[in-house]
């Protein structure tokens, strides 16, 4: 039976890069950095890097190491490619912590009413 969700293609897209972290041998770290080369590389657009934000956290990734991978590949995939890559991993960085945001909210408001009722 499948499960049903608000985000079902996130979802999937998501499912499909934990299982792809898990099946490769390279650490998590060079493993996410490598993918955002990749994205960059392939002019992708935000919603692509949105997928691997969790686990750029999860690997402990810092900005500065994706600058660095943008740099890195600048003389290969060229000024506009890095500069747009630039622009879409700011915008779904937005929108994770958006989203985080508002899911803290809905907590804090459900907590709320939890012991408005005690």
């Amino acid at each position: 039976m499948a499960i049903t969700s608000d985000a079902p293609v996130l979802d999937t897209l998501a499912a499909m890069t934990i299982d792809s972290i898990e099946r490769c041998g390279m650490e998590e770290s060079a493993l996410i950095l490598t993918r955002i080369a990749a994205l960059a590389a392939m002019d992708a657009p935000a919603i692509s890097y949105l997928a691997h934000v969790d686990p750029a956290v999860k690997a402990n990734l810092t900005l500065e190491q994706v600058q660095d991978v943008l740099v890195a590949i600048a003389p290969v995939v060229g000024t506009a490619r890095v500069m747009a890559a630039a622009g879409h991993i700011t915008e779904a960085l937005g929108f994770a912590i958006a989203v985080a945001e508002s899911d803290a909210e809905a907590i804090a408001e459900a907590d709320a009413r939890s012991r408005s009722k005690s």
